[in-house]
Order: C-alpha cells, then structure tokens, then sequence
C-alpha cells in the first residue's frame, strides 16, 4: 500500500466547496472519481481541510492510499489528462505512509482579494470581492495587524460553527495593493467556519467607516454580531499549507 500526496489547485465556482456531498458536486467527489478511472478502485481523498461552496484553492493538499502499481510522480500527468480545466494537479508524489493531510498540518495561508473600485469588474468578478467604497488602508492596516496573536474568535467564526475550542493563533497578516487590487494574506495555526471571511469583512467596514469599535474589543466581546460582514466566498483562496514548525523559512 501506498500514501499519494496530492497539491492541487482549482476554481471553486462550480462547486459546492471542496467536501463530498450527498446530492452536490464537490472537489474532493471529481478528484476521487479521476483517481478510479486510474486505478480501477475506489479511494478516499483526505484534504487538508474544507473550503466553502465558491472558495478556490492554489495549493490544497490531500493524500490517498492505494495498491495501483503506479508511481507516486505519474498520478500528476495522468490525473491532469482526465480533470475538469478548472481543477488542476500542481504535484504529485508517493509519501510516508503515516503522513496526513490535515492532521499533520501546523499553519495555513490564506488569500482574500478586494476589487476596490467604484465600477465592477468584468473580467474579476469570479476571483475578488467587489467592494465600492473608499477605503481607508491605514485603518484596515492597523486594524489587522491587531488581530496577529493568540484569541478566542468566537466574534469571527459563524453562529453555526458549533466547536467549543475557538482559540486560534494568527502568525502573521499581509497586505499588498496591486492597483485597485487589495491582497490580504493571512497565516495562521488554523481557522474556523467562515473565519477569514468574517475577519476580512470586519477590516473592510472598519476601512470604509462603517465600524467605529476597535477590533480588539470586538474580538474580546466573542459576539458575532459585533463584527462585520461575511465577505464574498469568490475572493477567497487557500493558497498554502506548512508541515513544518517553522513556516516562515519554507
């Protein structure tokens, strides 16, 4: 038996998220279903974590056992033959055996991409967030550099979300500005149902004025309703996950 580490990358809009469900096309059910028509036997794709209905992925990891007299590397090619253009395997390879996706995984990077412009885009109205408003970048800035360090963010995960541990740790935020393009990357050691959303939704309402509360006390009153928005699922990206302690050198 063998363990197949897949990096994958894919366009979220025609899928209801990456987790197989019972009636709706998911990512993880397309990927599983390629790998049969290889080798000729069901198997079960371990993701390195979900991502939401609409949400894309650069670098979403998952691994699979298998007995196919197939090298770890040719499941790249020959996945990539069959797959839907909007789903793509970046790497493949055969790994230790006990190695897993998501319980093995010690951060995440995510990236959220704002188009601020007054008039919307046609050509990224799939792949950003489309926020008219002036924004004040200083305020955003500020805003999510509070929100570096270890809290309970009860305040930025969903209502439904119904796991008791709401502590995260948030490594590191960062902002670029391409044009009227804005980038928020977030690091983190994990993230809850909608958090990054809710988080960039908050900033968002702070930079356009909307929020006048200092983020830290919203994150200290672990109430939902104190936040902003949940912000589009199109913007959203899982862009990498680490396996190492010291993500910062990977």
């Amino acid at each position: 038996m063998k363990n197949i580490k897949l990096i994958i990358e894919y366009n979220g809009k025609n899928y209801r998220g990456w987790q197989k469900q019972p009636t709706e096309n998911s990512v993880q059910e397309v990927i599983e279903e390629g790998i049969k028509k290889i080798t000729q036997k069901e198997v079960k794709l371990n993701g390195s974590g979900r991502t939401d209905s609409g949400v894309h992925a650069l670098g979403q990891v998952a691994t699979f056992y298998t007995d196919a007299n197939i090298e770890g590397y040719k499941f790249k090619n020959a996945l990539n033959s069959i797959l839907p253009s909007d789903i793509v395997i970046k790497e493949s390879e055969e790994i230790d055996i006990s190695f897993h996706a998501r319980y093995h995984a010690k951060a995440k990077t995510y990236k959220y991409i704002i188009y601020n412009n007054n008039t919307r885009s046609a050509i990224h109205r799939d792949f950003s967030y489309h926020v008219p408003y002036e924004l004040d970048i200083d305020k955003l800035t500020i805003s999510a550099n509070r929100l570096i360090g270890t809290y309970d963010f009860t305040s930025f995960t969903s209502k439904k979300n119904s796991k008791k541990n709401k502590v995260r740790t948030i490594h590191d935020i960062d902002i670029v500005i391409k044009g009227k393009l804005i980038e928020i990357r977030y690091t983190g050691n994990g993230f809850l149902y909608n958090m990054v959303r809710i988080m960039t939704g908050t900033l968002v309402d702070i930079a356009r004025g909307k929020i006048k509360e200092d983020i830290l006390d919203i994150i200290k009153a672990k109430d939902r309703d104190r936040a902003g928005i949940t912000a589009a699922a199109q913007g959203l990206y899982l862009e990498k996950v680490y396996y190492k302690d010291n993500w910062k050198n990977i």
